[in-house]
């Protein structure tokens, strides 16, 4: 049974996601965009690009992995953000002069921790009674038991019901709301990822902020009729809460947000969410939408995690 979390306690006021989130991105793609290249041009023998959202060299060099949202971080959010500028910037460095600047001993200490961390991952991952499950069921992963595991204690699908399943790649909530809603209900996936094809849903690739990829969504949904909004979505996760918090949070919202525009009244949201700075902010914002709003985590969700689950039900239209 999913676990149920009281939201009722609303203190901390909101943060500026979309803000944050964007500088991120901005400040780090120019030069880990150069990295990529760089290494690209050495034959691909480095057997690790950086990704936009894994400044890791950077990151870890200017030891900004203690850096937790647990501290106090009003007066200084500008100087955080300029630390991991200034980390996008050191990766962006020629590789060779940047080893021979005196990085080699970080580089290598970073791989080597990195590895033995995915090693675990591996490991835990394979043993996971839910991905055994999942291989032994046919689903695409064990995401799959997580919705499954909602629904049947809040009966949230009815035969027929048209939903959006946001950040849908691999595709195992789409693949469960297939089975569960027969051939009558309507499913559309979108993700900025490919999907596999999943017979009887609907896809769209590409980032719904951009105004072609969401008016194509529009276009596939009828106005107003959608009965869910549903969202799995999160930012690869770099370990650093400051950095991945205020992304988790703005697709939260960006979730929050596009539901209001497509929902029925009386339809509702599951919106993946994490602990942290704006998470009350988000379910005040939630409450003033839906008459119903609870907080939940399945079991497959890994009790390490700070993921839990958004249910939003008897949307209001305002």
């Amino acid at each position: 049974m999913p676990r149920e979390h009281d939201a009722g306690q609303i203190g901390a006021g909101p943060v500026q996601h979309r803000t944050m989130a964007d500088a991120l991105h901005e400040g780090a793609a120019g030069s880990c965009g150069q990295l990529r290249e760089q290494l690209k041009a050495l034959g691909r023998r480095a057997r690790r690009c950086f990704d936009l959202d894994e400044l890791v060299i950077g990151e870890r060099a200017l030891d900004l992995a203690g850096d937790r949202l647990g501290q106090p971080c009003g007066a200084d959010a500008h100087h955080r953000f300029e630390r991991v500028r200034q980390g996008a910037q050191m990766a962006a460095l020629p590789l060779g002069e940047w080893l021979s600047s005196g990085h080699g001993e970080i580089l290598q200490a970073v791989m080597a921790k990195r590895s033995r961390s995915s090693d675990r991952w591996l490991k835990e991952h394979f043993a996971d009674p839910f991905v055994k499950r999942a291989q032994a069921q046919g689903w695409r992963s064990r995401a799959a038991f997580k919705l499954e595991e909602i629904d049947l204690r809040e009966k949230m699908f009815r035969s027929g019901a048209i939903c959006i399943d946001l950040g849908a790649a691999p595709g195992a909530w789409s693949q469960y709301l297939r089975r569960r809603l027969g051939r009558g209900g309507k499913i559309l996936a979108t993700d900025i990822l490919p999907l596999e094809p999943l017979e009887g849903v609907q896809f769209v690739q590409g980032d719904f902020r951009e105004a072609a990829v969401f008016e194509e969504i529009l276009r596939l949904l009828p106005h107003r009729q959608v009965d869910w909004v549903l969202s799995d979505m999160a930012p690869a996760m770099s370990g650093i809460d400051s950095v991945d918090q205020p992304r988790a949070m703005d697709l939260a919202e960006l979730a929050l947000d596009l539901a209001a525009r497509i929902l029925k009244p009386g339809g509702g949201a599951l919106i993946k969410v994490f602990q942290g700075a704006g998470f009350e902010a988000l379910i005040r914002t939630a409450r003033g939408q839906y008459g119903k709003v609870r907080l939940l985590k399945p079991a497959a969700s890994r009790a390490r995690s700070s993921e839990m689950y958004m249910l939003a039900k008897d949307y209001r239209l305002v």
